[in-house]
């Protein structure tokens, strides 16, 4: 940049967006992005009509109480307890530009999600990212011995994005006893709704019993409203004030609200999408187990493969087989869930691997 601006900028990666299908005269997939592979529901759709296009005009509600009154009754909370935002990641973004600035330190998972480090880094906080152990989960020991006088926020990712393990609830309490009650511990849930693991951290139950804790939740992913952009936290009320503050004002539309509150209302027939996705899932990973892939249990709706120094060769495999994938140069390959047929080109495609030599 030619132009006087903060050099530390210079040093932040740039959020990139999953690839698109590869090009081909055949059909392509996109399984880059953890999006939900069906389409709104005709109820959705339909309520969005009604109740929201014809005051595209009008500024929404900003504190989006519909939505927020909805989701109190669901979480068992006071709505004083919920914050909306634009996703999951933009409450993310206003707890830590409420907790954390200059000097002050946020403790993560890493390799996690992709948007901390930039979120931190704008708020002109230090990042300390504590390494995964070897089958991709967080490392709860090194993450206590991580926390400093300086420490404003701890973050557990579960399920973790991009590994898709989950935390336990062992792990997840004794992560809390060891911060202190005046240093929150959000623990970002966007994929909650895969999580099948009996032993998983349950953040809301975690939520009723320690003073500290934050859960942020969304809208994108079970509820298939990523275009939407509509998310939430639910903290103590003095936190949700706090971020209210430093929310972007009208950030959450009201066509992202109607979608949100007619979502909820189709929670069974959204449910059984969930579950759809859960069977794919299984049926994928018992299919590329069976192939001798080493596969951490997955908890998402997505899957990771650790090809270490030769994903990207591996990469030029799937795309050559009209699949798009989330690629991490040197660690290995995450793999969205998609449609049943982009599943089994997965499978194919990973059988081929084996037989070129590249099987990990």
């Amino acid at each position: 940049m030619a132009f006087k601006h903060r050099d530390d900028i210079d040093l932040l990666p740039s959020y990139k967006q999953g690839k698109p299908a590869p090009k081909s005269d055949r059909h392509t997939y996109k399984i880059s992005s953890n999006e939900n592979p069906f389409e709104p529901l005709a109820s959705v759709k339909e309520a969005i009509r009604d109740d929201a296009l014809d005051f595209i005009n009008r500024y929404p509600d900003m504190r989006g109480w519909g939505v927020v009154e909805r989701l109190a009754q669901e979480t068992g909370v006071k709505p004083d307890n919920i914050c909306l935002g634009c996703g999951s990641t933009e409450v993310i973004t206003q707890l830590i530009q409420l907790v954390a600035g200059p000097d002050d330190e946020i403790v993560y998972p890493w390799r996690s999600f992709e948007a901390y480090p930039i979120i931190v880094a704008t708020a002109g906080a230090t990042s300390v990212q504590v390494p995964l152990t070897a089958d991709g989960h967080h490392d709860i020991d090194a993450m206590i011995a991580a926390l400093s006088d300086k420490t404003r926020l701890v973050i557990v990712n579960n399920p973790n994005n991009p590994t898709s393990v989950p935390v336990s609830d062992t792990d997840a309490r004794k992560l809390l006893d060891a911060v202190p009650s005046d240093v929150l511990v959000l623990f970002d849930e966007a994929y909650f709704q895969f999580n099948t693991d009996p032993n998983t951290a349950v953040a809301m139950e975690l939520f009723h019993e320690y003073p500290n804790v934050v859960v942020a939740q969304t809208f994108s992913k079970a509820y298939g409203l990523a275009g939407l952009r509509i998310g939430y936290a639910v903290a103590p009320e003095d936190v949700v004030d706090g971020m209210r503050k430093v929310a972007l004002p009208f950030g959450v539309s009201r066509v992202a609200q109607t979608a949100a509150l007619a979502s909820l209302d189709a929670y069974d027939e959204l449910n059984d999408r969930v579950q759809v996705i859960i069977s794919e899932r299984q049926r994928v990973l018992t299919a590329l187990r069976e192939q001798g892939w080493t596969i951490p249990d997955a908890e998402a709706n997505f899957f990771w493969i650790q090809f270490g120094e030769k994903t990207t060769e591996a990469e030029q495999y799937f795309i050559k087989a009209g699949l798009s994938t989330r690629v991490f140069a040197d660690e290995g390959i995450r793999f969205t869930v998609g449609e049943a047929a982009a599943n089994d080109l997965v499978i194919q495609t990973c059988s081929g691997l084996k037989t070129a030599g590249l099987l990990v």
